[in-house]
C-alpha cells in the first residue's frame, strides 16, 4: 500500500491512503475514478493492484494529461472525457455494466487552481471563466448579466454567504461603470463591500483568515458547473453500476458537498428516510441499498493538513452496495422493491 500512495505522479490527492484503503483494490477488480484531475487516485488504484480504472473527467485538459498514465498501465487505464454523473451511460458504450469501486474527489482540481487562465482562483489574475469543461456559460456571463436578485440568491445558497445581498448590488454598481472581466476586479470587488476579516475566520489553531471573496468564487464555480445536481446524478449513477460489494468513496471540501452525500447514503441505507428534499420520496419496502463502514465522516489527520492546507476541510463518507436493487429504478417497476 505505501508504494501506491507515493506513486501518484507528483500529486498527492488528500485522503488518499484511506481512498485507497477503502475501496478495497485486488487484482481484476474494476474501478472509476469520476473526477480524474491530475490522476492521483487513479495512480494509486492501480499500483495498488492489478486492477483496471477508468478515469472520467469533464475537463479535456485532464483528459491530454493521460497519455503517460496510458504508457505505464497500458489496457489497464481507460480515460473518458464526460461527466462524472453520465459514468452509467459512458461506461455501457464501452461495454462495462458493472464496477467494483468508485471514487469522487469533489470540487475544483490542482491544475485548474493552478492555472490562472482558467478563472478558478483570486490567487492569480486571469479571465473570470471557471468553466471546468471550457463550454458554456462563464462566471463572467454570470456576474455581467444576473439580475441582482439572482445574483444574491447564487451566492447566498452556494456560497452560504450572508451578505450576498451587499455583495450582489456592489458587483451590479461595479459592472454597471465597466463589465467585470477578471477574477482580481470581482475578487476587489468583494473585498471591498465586506467586513476586515478575523483570525478566528482562519483554520484551527490560528491559521490564515479566510479570503473575503472565498465563498463567492465558490458559489459561481458551483453555480456554473451545477455542481450539486451534477453531485445528486453522480451517486445515482454510482449506485447503478456497482456490483454488490462494491464500494463508493466520496470527498467534499465543504458543507453543501458533505450534506448531499452524507443525506443520500443514509437514507438509502435504511437509516434516516426522507432526510433531504433533494432525494426522492422513501418507501418502507425498499431494501437499503447501502451500508456504511462508518456514520461519521473520515477527516484528514494532522500530519496531513500540515503538509497541505487544502485538506483540512476535506471529509471522506464511503459505503458498500448491498445486493438490493438500485433505488434509482422506477418505484412502481418492481425493481426498486423488496
Amino acid at each position: 500500500m505505501n508504494a501506491a500512495i507515493r506513486q501518484t505522479g507528483g500529486h498527492t490527492p488528500v485522503l488518499l491512503a484511506e481512498v485507497i484503503a477503502a475501496l478495497n483494490p485486488r487484482a481484476g477488480a474494476v474501478f472509476v475514478d469520476g473526477t480524474l484531475g491530475a490522476g492521483g487516485y487513479s495512480r494509486a488504484l492501480l499500483e495498488a493492484a492489478d486492477c483496471t480504472v477508468w478515469g472520467i473527467d469533464r475537463d479535456p485538459d485532464a483528459i491530454a494529461r493521460t497519455a503517460d498514465m496510458r504508457d505505464a498501465y497500458g489496457d489497464r487505464f481507460h480515460a473518458l472525457h464526460g461527466r462524472f454523473g453520465d459514468m452509467r451511460d459512458l461506461l455501457a458504450a464501452q461495454g462495462v455494466t458493472q464496477v467494483d469501486g468508485v471514487t469522487l474527489d469533489l470540487g475544483v482540481s490542482s491544475p485548474q487552481l493552478d492555472e490562472a487562465e482558467r478563472g478558478f482562483s483570486f490567487a492569480k489574475d486571469g479571465p473570470l471563466d471557471m468553466r471546468m469543461s471550457r463550454d458554456g456559460e462563464t462566471a463572467a456571463d454570470v456576474v455581467n448579466h444576473t439580475d441582482e436578485g439572482d445574483l444574491a440568491d447564487i451566492i447566498y445558497t452556494f456560497g452560504e454567504e450572508r451578505l450576498a445581498r451587499r455583495i450582489a448590488r456592489a458587483i451590479v454598481a461595479a459592472r454597471a461603470e465597466k463589465p467585470i472581466t477578471t477574477t482580481g476586479d470581482l475578487a476587489g470587488i468583494v473585498r471591498a463591500v465586506m467586513p476586515k476579516p478575523s483570525r478566528k475566520s482562519g483554520s484551527k489553531g490560528g491559521g490564515k483568515a479566510i479570503d473575503p471573496a472565498t465563498r463567492t468564487f465558490q458559489a459561481l464555480r458551483i453555480h456554473v458547473n451545477d455542481e450539486l445536481d451534477e453531485l445528486d446524478r453522480g451517486l445515482e449513477a454510482a449506485e447503478a453500476i456497482l456490483r454488490p460489494g462494491g464500494r463508493l468513496a466520496v470527498v467534499s471540501f465543504h458543507s453543501l458537498e458533505d450534506r448531499r452525500v452524507k443525506q443520500f447514503l443514509r437514507t438509502r441505507s435504511g437509516g434516516d428516510a426522507n432526510a433531504s428534499r433533494h432525494l426522492p420520496e422513501t418507501r418502507s419496502t425498499r431494501r437499503p441499498a447501502w451500508t456504511l463502514l462508518a456514520r461519521q465522516a473520515i477527516k484528514p489527520g494532522a500530519a496531513e493538513c500540515a503538509v497541505n492546507p487544502r485538506a483540512r476541510s476535506s471529509r471522506l463518507r464511503v459505503g458498500v452496495r448491498t445486493d438490493a436493487p438500485a433505488w434509482t429504478a422506477a418505484p412502481d417497476s418492481g425493481e426498486a422493491s423488496a
